[in-house]
């Protein structure tokens, strides 16, 4: 074959693209798992060298390694994430469940850099692996690459879109809506609320991760094969911590039983759980948006929300609702993600999760989509839309709804009377309740004025 080299492993020689980087064990996982085409996340990868230069320092530190072996290893790694490194990294997604085709791709591409950089072999196994399995390292990396997309992209864009949605609720408190239960007419709310609302949703959820964020930063490493630590230093795993919470500064801390870090991803599922709920809120927010957009002439019409692009390739001059429609279709994609999550969380079989390449591809995918779909919902939709004021008004001045305030005085039943005749008429009930009871209009205009009646909630 042209263009390749021969590499051998421990089941004998094959051959390996001139110019690759990887090695014999990387081949063989790029010609045995030929099935999705995509490659494991950036972030993963991301995580994943970052892993290898904290445990080469740490390795280091311990008399495991040769300062000069170690450099080598880290100043490989700091190269690799200065650049385009996923070019390296072309294993699928779907490969062997601990993720041991990942972990042997990193240690190769690193191990080649390294033996250039220091004149000498860097091992693969014995130098980039030292006191590491990829029973350990993967875990490592899923909860590493989770915590360091909370920190630098979901929780930023979470807080992004909570101050954009606040404004906006301050802009827009001086209108008052018909509020819906059941999509029905019910009492008046401010618009004011109605955001004020989303935001605290968000706050709840806020609030939510970051409660999760000390158990993503407990790390399984030094746990190796099963748990046990075998041919880790023992104090391994505290170096390797420390090293890491340097290069990263997030701080990371040994795990307090290995054993249930490798042998389950139960913080994974917590944490897919919990972008899941972040789903089901942005889900809300995006249909909120989309009902009062909804129109122009023949929907609600309380908002209008900038126009993006053109709506149809067949009705000139529709626009369509296309941030939150984006945003609700990322919400149902992340609601999948954790059920496979869920899923895959159960393939815990004894010492090892089997599906850990798919519950990181998953988890990380849930908090990039979140992330970016936050950002856009905020700048697109919630900062700039409009409110049709005279759309309000109309519906609020004929709510047959308000007679509710009249319910202390006149009674429900004589109150649902005037409602009912008030909507079958097509009046104001102001002026049905004037006609139907003994209050005088100046009385009835207090009891019924829409903004006294939204008072209860502010």
């Amino acid at each position: 074959m042209s263009n390749t080299r021969i590499e051998r492993d421990s089941m004998g020689e094959l051959h390996v693209p001139e110019q690759a980087l990887y090695g014999a064990q990387t081949q063989r996982a790029v010609d045995n798992f030929p099935i999705s085409h995509q490659r494991m996340p950036a972030q993963f990868i991301r995580a994943l060298i970052l892993a290898k230069a904290a445990a080469a320092k740490a390795n280091v530190e311990l008399k495991q390694l040769s300062e000069s072996q170690g450099k080598a290893i880290v100043d490989a790694a700091q190269g690799l994430l200065e650049g385009d490194y996923m070019q390296h990294f072309p294993v699928d997604i779907f490969q062997t469940g601990s993720g041991t085709s990942s972990n042997m791709n990193a240690n190769e591409v690193i191990a080649t850099l390294a033996s250039r950089l220091l004149g000498e072999p860097v091992n693969p196994n014995d130098h980039v692996n030292c006191g590491q399995s990829s029973n350990d390292i993967i875990p490592t990396a899923i909860h590493v690459s989770a915590a360091l997309g909370l920190h630098e992209q979901l929780l930023p864009a979470l807080v992004h879109l909570v101050q954009v949605i606040e404004r906006k609720a301050a802009e827009v408190h001086p209108f008052i809506k018909t509020g819906r239960t059941h999509l029905m007419d019910a009492m008046p709310v401010r618009m004011s609320q109605v955001l004020e609302g989303w935001a605290q949703q968000l706050k709840a959820n806020i609030g939510h991760l970051q409660d999760l964020l000390p158990s993503l930063q407990s790390l399984a490493q030094g746990g190796t094969a099963v748990g046990t630590g075998i041919n880790a230093h023992p104090q391994f795993a505290a170096g390797f911590s420390r090293q890491l919470s340097n290069l990263t500064q997030v701080q990371f801390t040994p795990g307090k039983n290995l054993f249930a870090l490798i042998g389950s991803q139960d913080t994974a599922v917590v944490a897919s759980g919990q972008l899941k709920a972040i789903a089901v809120t942005l889900m809300k927010i995006a249909n909120d948006l989309r009902w009062m957009n909804s129109g122009p002439l023949a929907g609600l019409g309380e908002i209008e929300l900038e126009g993006l692009q053109p709506g149809s390739s067949i009705m000139p001059g529709k626009v369509n609702p296309v941030i939150p429609e984006a945003t609700a279709m990322v919400a149902a994609q992340v609601i999948g993600n954790d059920t496979t999550i869920t899923v895959a969380g159960q393939s815990g079989n004894f010492e090892l999760n089997v599906m850990l390449p798919i519950i990181a591809q998953n988890l990380l995918s849930s908090i990039e989509l979140l992330a970016n779909s936050s950002r856009l919902l905020a700048d697109k939709a919630i900062a700039s839309f409009k409110v049709n004021e005279p759309k309000l008004k109309q519906a609020l001045s004929r709510n047959p709804i308000l007679v509710t305030a009249l319910n202390p005085i006149i009674g429900y039943q004589k109150a649902a009377e005037i409602a009912k005749t008030a909507y079958k008429q097509g009046r104001p009930v102001i002026d049905v309740a004037l006609e139907h009871t003994d209050l005088s209009r100046s009385q009835l205009e207090i009891l019924l004025d829409p903004e006294k009646l939204t008072a209860g909630g502010v």
